[in-house]
């Protein structure tokens, strides 16, 4: 069984599907891995590594044509060209509704598995890419926004004066919101966090931070661990009651997303015109629109003295961990995937398993 690790062609994109140590782990149950040539070396990982590990390096056609192609981002229409007909694709396909590459590839007799659609549950945690890469973004978003504040984070007491301790607020708090609030706090900034779902208000407490409490008169906790979209009633509550808060911090962090719907709109201009200037917004959600209608996707805008960073792939700033984290989700994946067989590896029945099956698309 032939498995393929091409190189990503999306701009900006530097991360891999798989790594050396991932590669000699598969190689180990008798799989056959074809890595294009450069896959990995805008990650750190050179070609002589691959191939120490067991795999074999190949030109983009080698690595297509194989069994099961492994990739990060989502292909595009001569990607789908080189897909092998019944092969298999793995990924993140950012996709929501009809989706005209999607459609290609099944059409194309390609069974697709969307990483995005992996279950909430704990047998599926190992193998979860939007968590792992999510934590990442936490991480390097508030580095980002450390270096971009012109104060220092922590309280500084020197003999020629001391400096307050940065007030910096998260907005939304899953994976990339806990890791920022982590991240914050190891910085010594003054930590605010803030979420429509009430049951995330004990995480905020025990990392250090101070949650910011609002009564909208409905919750925002919706299924498998997600916010829902609240009233446009409750917007308007919730905006009108953070827009104070939003207005003394001198970093926000935002990352509130709603799965295949625009991001909802947080930080107004009215409450960007009132902060401090010199101050830092970071704007996860650019990439859906923003959670500040300000935001521009992978720029920085200066408005009203602060600075608006709407960069959309944080994970390719830290390229060699995140690629060890996908990997190492795709590796758990193939685990529950390919079993042994009397002739070599063989793969399961992708619908009789209740992650595959989730992951199948269409479904």
């Amino acid at each position: 069984m032939k498995i393929g690790i091409p190189l990503e062609t999306r701009p900006g994109e530097t991360r891999v599907a798989s790594t050396p140590e991932a590669v000699k782990k598969l190689t180990g149950k008798g799989l056959e891995i074809l890595v294009e040539s450069g896959a990995g070396t805008r990650a750190g990982y050179p070609d002589a590594a691959y191939a120490e590990a067991g795999a074999q390096i190949t030109d983009r056609a080698g690595a297509y044509d194989v069994d099961i192609l492994l990739r990060v981002r989502r292909p595009d229409a001569d990607d789908v060209a080189a897909m092998r007909p019944g092969g298999i694709f793995i990924g993140l396909l950012e996709s929501c509704g009809e989706d005209a590459i999607v459609g290609s590839m099944i059409e194309k007799g390609v069974r697709v598995l969307a990483m995005e659609r992996m279950p909430r549950t704990s047998r599926a945690q190992s193998m979860d890419a939007l968590s792992s890469q999510s934590n990442i973004a936490g991480y390097r978003a508030t580095l980002e926004a450390a270096a971009r504040y012109g104060r220092f984070f922590p309280m500084m007491m020197t003999s020629a004066g001391s400096a307050k301790p940065a007030r910096v607020v998260i907005l939304g708090v899953g994976v990339a919101g806990l890791q920022a609030i982590a991240t914050a706090r190891r910085l010594g900034a003054d930590v605010y966090a803030y979420d429509v779902r009430p049951e995330t208000r004990d995480q905020i407490l025990s990392l250090g931070a101070k949650p910011i409490d609002l009564d909208l008169g409905e919750s925002g906790a919706g299924e498998g661990g997600y916010a829902k979209e609240l009233s446009d009633e409750a917007k308007a509550r919730q905006q009108a009651a953070l827009a104070d808060e939003l207005a003394k911090a001198h970093v926000i962090i935002t990352t509130a997303l709603i799965p295949c719907r625009p991001a909802p709109v947080l930080i107004g201009e009215d409450v960007v015109k009132r902060m401090r200037p010199g101050s830092v917004i970071v704007d996860l959600a650019a990439a859906n629109g923003g959670n500040c209608p300000l935001t521009r996707p992978d720029e920085i805008v200066e408005r009203h003295g602060i600075s608006i960073v709407g960069f959309t792939n944080y994970p390719s700033m830290v390229a060699a961990d995140a690629s060890a984290f996908y990997g190492r989700n795709l590796l758990n994946l193939l685990d529950i995937m390919i079993e042994k067989g009397e002739s070599g590896p063989k793969l399961k029945d992708l619908a009789a398993d209740d992650i595959t099956a989730a992951m199948l698309m269409p479904s």
